[in-house]
């Protein structure tokens, strides 16, 4: 097993000036590297890691969002406890850290759904947002066989009832959950398009970038007509 220092050192040789100004203004601080994205999976690679669940706890408890990332990608979704997820949540200070990495690595565990659930009440916007975020990579790898759809209706209700007066990344991952429930459960395919094109614009501060929030309405018919509805994954994370 690489050491936190050995990955730290390589994550650093990685770091890219740009890339860390551009995820400065969506919301990273210091310490991190600026790390891209795309280079995880090599570095991976080179440290001959596919999942190591010691050292993702490690590399999440420095605190470095380039390495907080990492650990959700190495994170063992089948070791990881209640509460080290609850642990993470509340480290997760930016939406790349809670909308994906703990979302993710909590979606693939055994608490998904719980977490989900009790996250989407939170009064904190970015943990709400991770509830939300989460619920969504559920029905992502859930077989739609096992998906109750009242459960579903009774969420796509609250969303509709609440999304307006959202918080700004709670808004943003409720769009999200349009999305996902559209793609992934057919039964509710026309309905995700109706409320989509209900609601109208939803507006939500992207932090003076040139990102946008997508339209779900849009989102979801392009994926019926690709013929893509209810097409499974075996792992959000990416």
């Amino acid at each position: 097993m690489p050491s936190v220092q050995e990955v730290m050192d390589l994550l650093e040789d990685h770091g890219n000036e740009g890339t860390k100004k551009v995820l400065m203004r969506h919301g990273a601080r210091e310490p991190f590297f600026g790390v891209k994205v795309g280079d995880m999976k090599s570095i991976m690679k080179s440290l001959k890691v596919k999942k190591d669940h010691q050292l993702a706890l490690d590399l999440y408890k420095t605190g470095n969002s380039d390495a907080m990332y990492l650990a959700g990608l190495i994170a063992d979704e089948k070791q990881i406890s209640e509460a080290q997820l609850e642990e993470w949540i509340k480290g997760a200070y930016w939406y790349m850290l809670s909308e994906y990495t703990v979302a993710w690595v909590a979606a693939e565990s055994p608490w998904g759904e719980k977490l989900g659930m009790k996250w989407i009440d939170s009064e904190e916007d970015g943990i709400a947002g991770a509830g939300w975020a989460t619920l969504a990579s559920v029905l992502h790898l859930k077989p739609n066989a096992e998906i109750d759809l009242d459960w579903c209706e009774k969420l796509l209700d609250r969303v509709s009832k609440n999304i307006k007066s959202a918080k700004n990344r709670e808004k943003y991952a409720m769009n999200g959950f349009i999305i996902t429930l559209g793609t992934q459960v057919p039964e509710f395919t026309e309905k995700c398009i109706a409320l989509s094109e209900t609601l109208g614009t939803i507006k939500v501060d992207m932090g003076g970038t040139s990102c946008k929030v997508p339209d779900a309405g849009e989102y979801i018919f392009k994926v019926q007509e690709k013929g893509k509805i209810a097409h499974k994954k075996k792992t959000v994370r990416c």
